[in-house]
């Protein structure tokens, strides 16, 4: 394992929880910027899932804490994602299982009849498989890995975080000083959301990470 220091890598890590299997049932969202491989800055809300998308199932509650009453007095998708895009600018936005929470992103603006913004992305899960040798990949594994402990799992924010500190650390560990170098040292690619993009299924499975 070589420790090259501080790398100049900048993001924007982020991090959904769901109030059931549906992607447009977005409840709450962790956001945070990375700049020069350092948390510059940290926003997290709840959301208002989208009509028809709004129970909150039992399973979903048990894992991250979130009932309807929480997120009763919320903005919905529409009214915050202006938001969001905001935050990240043209970050390349990276996730612990990215597939989730842009699926998310796709299945949130569909419901809500928004465009697709064209967001790039890398997924910290396949970043922690090539970095790192564990028994699990999940985030407070890989996390661990990454020297970010004792953290709240499924809070929002404090997974996103956990998620930048997997991508500076392996970036680090490669000597990368961009997510694009990164993507190139790990042997992944650096994939895009948008209207160009393959169209996945409109249902969201929720996967434990």
């Amino acid at each position: 394992m070589c420790d090259y220091g501080l790398v100049p890598v900048d993001f924007t890590a982020i991090d959904f929880e769901t109030a059931n299997s549906h992607g447009a049932s977005a409840c709450s969202v962790g956001l945070v910027r990375v700049r020069d491989a350092v948390v510059v800055e940290r926003a997290s809300w709840l959301i208002k899932p989208a009509p028809g998308h709004d129970a909150f199932l039992m399973w979903n509650t048990k894992i991250h804490g979130l009932v309807a009453a929480d997120v009763a007095d919320a903005r919905d998708w529409s009214e915050q994602f202006a938001e969001l895009l905001a935050f990240s600018g043209e970050d390349t936005m990276v996730a612990h299982n990215a597939g989730f929470d842009m699926g998310v992103i796709r299945a949130a603006c569909e419901v809500a009849e928004i465009p697709v913004p064209p967001l790039s992305y890398l997924c910290s899960v396949q970043v922690a498989r090539k970095t790192y040798e564990l028994a699990s990949y999940r985030l407070p594994s890989a996390a661990e890995a990454a020297g970010f402990t004792d953290f709240q799992h499924h809070e929002a924010l404090a997974d996103a975080e956990a998620c930048a500190a997997i991508i500076v650390d392996a970036s680090r560990h490669h000597g990368s000083h961009s997510l694009a170098e990164l993507a190139e040292a790990t042997g992944l690619t650096l994939k895009t959301l948008g209207p160009t993009a393959p169209k996945p299924t409109p249902t969201v499975q929720f996967v434990q990470t």
